[in-house]
């Protein structure tokens, strides 16, 4: 079985939507980040409830962790799929965590991919990384050695310092025509994809 934590960054996430933070939600993340979660839930709160997808995401956190509430993954889920259909990347990709490890929801591989795929396309490499796992387990419904080591190789082309040995170790696995094919499947994505996000190569 894949687990992984609580959320998708080690670090606490940020949204990468091009949509600037407002003022007041800053003063629920200032707080947030020194663990105050008294004011971050105060400040977070009303904006949520407006619509506010970083503030949804935030209470989102705060359930999910028990970071000053009670932990509640029904609230954690309600909120965190409130900021993804907005298209928060980083509420997509603990919707994808929260379904792989069956927390608060049945355990559903299918459903928690469909959540990675979204965070994926927008260049959130822990959704790539989480993707590329999927299908590199050969006991997983969707085991895919081509998509396993495509995922990998975006997420390492994008500056993730944990791609590169897992596309190596997955890279292993394939003939080099498969790799060829795998190759193209990259470029493809970044094609269509890329676009949107920075790569090493623009720094």
């Amino acid at each position: 079985m894949i687990a992984f934590s609580r959320v998708c960054l080690a670090a606490v996430p940020l949204f990468l939507a091009t949509l600037a933070w407002s003022g007041d939600y800053q003063t629920g993340r200032d707080a947030y980040d020194i663990g105050d979660y008294a004011t971050a839930l105060t400040v977070w709160q009303p904006l949520a409830e407006a619509g506010d997808a970083n503030s949804q995401f935030g209470l989102g956190l705060l359930y999910g962790n028990g970071f000053g509430v009670a932990m509640d993954d029904a609230l954690s889920l309600r909120w965190y799929g409130l900021a993804a259909q907005q298209g928060h990347a980083d509420a997509q990709c603990n919707l994808g965590v929260m379904h792989l490890n069956g927390w608060g929801v049945p355990m559903n591989e299918i459903v928690a991919s469909r959540m990675f795929l979204m965070a994926a396309e927008q260049g959130k490499t822990e959704a790539q990384i989480a993707l590329g796992l999927i299908f590199a387990a050969d006991y997983s419904p969707l085991y895919n050695k081509e998509e396993a080591y495509k995922w990998f190789s975006v997420a390492d082309r994008l500056g993730d310092l944990n791609a590169g040995p897992k596309r190596e170790d997955q890279a292993a696995r394939l003939s080099a025509d498969e790799i060829i094919e795998a190759d193209g499947m990259v470029s493809i994505w970044f094609e269509n994809y890329g676009g949107m996000v920075a790569t090493d190569d623009e720094y």
